[in-house]
């Protein structure tokens, strides 16, 4: 897989400018992957935390809150 990377910004018509080398570059009529970055402070930490934590309580079964008791009885 090849990948070009660009500073870009949004327009007020809501598009992204390509600049003028990179679409060059580009296949036309290939599939491409598009991933949109912009600078999200702290709202990215927080992002990863909360799917951090969803992941890791998706494999959280109910018959472990065995050990959530025993933890809580060593106290």
């Amino acid at each position: 897989m090849k990948a070009v990377e660009f500073q870009s910004t949004v327009a007020a018509n809501r598009e992204i400018a390509i600049p003028a080398e990179i679409i060059g570059q580009l296949p036309l009529g290939e599939p491409l992957r598009v991933v949109v970055q912009w600078d999200g402070t702290d709202d990215e930490d927080a992002a990863w935390r909360t799917q951090g934590r969803q992941r890791f309580e998706a494999a959280y079964a109910p018959e472990d809150s065995v050990y959530d008791r025993l933890m809580d009885e060593t106290r």
